[in-house]
């Protein structure tokens, strides 16, 4: 015969009569209403737990007028929580603060985990910081060291020191150090730490430098357009401005010490050099710096991820094509 719609079929089905022990149930029952009152008789076991170790509810076990005061059983443990760091105001936090300068582009899965953990790290070790994405929104190609210098101009008088930071790094071991540098800049991804950099004059990844001191270099390069190298050159403006690169001491979880979120299958570095840029990538560039830094601020966001306050700026970083045609790819 013709088949039946779905709809035609009894929802419940004949069982066969209860045995004596469930006398009480009907000849012909729903599995539903059972499977309803087992849920109901859950919640109210789950309440009845809650309001009697809480203190709302009656002492369990005990008569009349016994609702209130009595040993009451413990409430289940439940996951700790990460304790609130302490007010930047307290004494303990230090005088000093920190501007965590990000050069940044079109990496937002990285960024999302970079800013909560960082903010997190800074705040346990007590460095009072405002971490400043500086996002590149212009069409020429990347450039990192523009970037932080324009991240240095923009951090505001309330900062005193830097950190030039890939956003790609996370420091793993909290004895690395992030406090105020005054002896010289301080190298915290270290050769001998870094996962990927091993050579002896490597400063790139994370470097902590006074704001006097990246005036005494006159910031960074502008010539380095594209991936590499810029601080290879910032290197020798260190040990022309007579200072010393200082290192972490004492570290002993070697290339284990940082977390590389950068995954190169998938996203490419510009590594391309143009024309006379295989020249210039080795020289020392004695003039540019901060001083002639040419750039525009399409706009300044206050941005929270998940819960951790940062500043965006988007950043329309200018060239000369006919000091550095390199620039561009044209």
């Amino acid at each position: 015969g013709p088949r039946r719609p779905l709809t035609d079929f009894p929802l419940s089905s004949p069982c066969p009569r209860s045995p004596p022990l469930l006398g009480l149930l009907p000849g012909r029952f729903s599995i539903f209403p059972l499977f309803f009152l087992a849920l109901l008789l859950g919640f109210a076991s789950l309440l009845w737990l809650q309001l009697s170790c809480s203190g709302e509810g009656p002492v369990p076990g005990g008569g009349v007028g016994q609702s209130r005061g009595g040993p009451r059983q413990p409430c289940p443990p439940q996951a700790p929580q990460p304790p609130p760091a302490p007010p930047e105001d307290e004494p303990s936090w230090g005088p000093h603060r920190l501007a965590l300068l990000v050069p940044f582009r079109e990496r937002f899965e990285e960024l999302l985990t970079f800013v909560p953990y960082m903010h997190r790290f800074l705040s346990k070790k007590r460095i009072r910081h405002h971490i400043f994405i500086l996002n590149q929104v212009d069409h020429f190609r990347f450039n990192r060291a523009s970037l932080i210098n324009v991240g240095f101009l923009e951090s505001g008088n309330d900062t005193d020191y830097i950190a030039m930071h890939d956003v790609d790094l996370l420091p793993l071991n909290e004895q690395l150090d992030y406090s105020f540098p005054e002896a010289g800049p301080f190298h915290v991804a270290s050769p001998e730490l870094h996962p990927l950099y091993h050579y002896k004059t490597y400063v790139g990844g994370i470097l902590l430098l006074t704001k006097q001191h990246y005036e005494m270099c006159n910031g960074m390069s502008n010539r380095f357009w594209g991936w590499g190298r810029e601080d290879d050159e910032f290197y020798r403006r260190i040990k022309g401005a007579g200072l010393q690169v200082r290192r972490p001491s004492g570290i002993t979880t070697g290339y284990e010490t940082f977390q590389h979120l950068h995954d190169p299958a998938w996203r490419k570095r510009d590594q391309k050099r143009i024309a006379a840029q295989k020249q210039e990538q080795f020289k020392v560039d004695r003039e540019g710096g901060l001083n002639n830094v040419r750039y525009g601020i399409e706009s300044r966001t206050a941005l929270n991820v998940a819960g951790a306050p940062c500043t965006v700026l988007n950043i329309l970083l200018d060239c000369d094509t006919s000091e550095t045609p390199w620039c561009t790819f044209g």
